[in-house]
């Protein structure tokens, strides 16, 4: 018996809504940073990422850029990948990036902002054996009073929440937020 690999069709159906998600959030705003990025996965990975882009376009959700009237960005250490990151995650149902970004900044660090839209949209793009797909990852800016964080995720992801001056050596997309950090500036 004949096996069918269906992930050509998947990838396919993530790439036309990930063009979709894209162009619907590039018509919002045009101040922002573009980054592009390409990560190698597994086939196991490559169907969970394009399943996710293939419901909203967007395979990590949505993050928020927060930084105090300092400059100082925050980030939250998640242990499953054992990095510093910006707080986000994905989309609950009906919910809009924007309210996604919002409620895991809230989830994740305890801290309200004024968001003042986005600040960086990336494509990132996905590849296994010969199967490519790729997705937005909406990055929203916001500023903050200076509060201290309090993890309060109710995932246990996120184990610490804190300010920086400098990004720390392993920071997940360090190159595109120091660009953005000197866009910003």
């Amino acid at each position: 018996m004949t096996t069918v690999d269906d992930l050509w069709y998947l990838a396919d159906e993530a790439t036309q809504q990930a063009e979709q998600t894209y162009h619907r959030l590039a018509q919002g705003d045009d101040d922002y940073l573009e980054f592009n990025t390409t990560k190698q996965v597994s086939r196991r990975r490559f169907r969970t990422v394009a399943t996710r882009i293939e419901d909203n376009g967007a395979p990590y959700g949505a993050h928020t850029l927060t930084q105090r009237p300092n400059g100082a960005l925050l980030l939250v250490r998640h242990d499953a990948i054992d990095l510093w990151v910006l707080p986000g995650g994905e989309t609950d149902t009906d919910e809009t990036f924007y309210e996604a970004a919002v409620r895991e900044l809230q989830e994740e660090a305890g801290i309200k902002a004024e968001y003042d839209g986005l600040g960086m949209l990336g494509k990132v793009t996905f590849e296994c054996d010969d199967h490519t797909t790729w997705g937005v990852l909406p990055l929203y800016e916001a500023h903050t009073a200076p509060v201290e964080p309090t993890v309060q995720d109710p995932d246990g992801e996120i184990t610490e929440a804190r300010w920086f001056d400098e990004l720390p050596a392993d920071t997940r997309d360090r190159e595109q937020l120091s660009l953005w950090r000197e866009q910003d500036s």
